[in-house]
């Protein structure tokens, strides 16, 4: 899966989902914890507003398109 591919995919995961763990996202993306992690940091570094919470997981703000 290409890389712009994925970070699609991932918001939209983010988007069906109130929360999801890095190992959720990493099983449903086919990519490691590793790779989830620099990707949710990529995003948001980008704008997306993505929220992580230690033992819980992350979650997109509601109303982002």
């Amino acid at each position: 899966m290409r890389r712009a591919d994925r970070l699609f995919q991932l918001v939209h995961t983010l988007r069906t989902r109130r929360f999801a763990t890095g190992s959720e996202l990493a099983r449903a993306l086919g990519v490691s914890k590793r790779t989830v992690y620099r990707d949710v940091s990529d995003l948001i570094g980008s704008g997306v507003p993505i929220r992580g919470e230690a033992g819980v997981g992350y979650r997109l703000d509601r109303g982002f398109e």
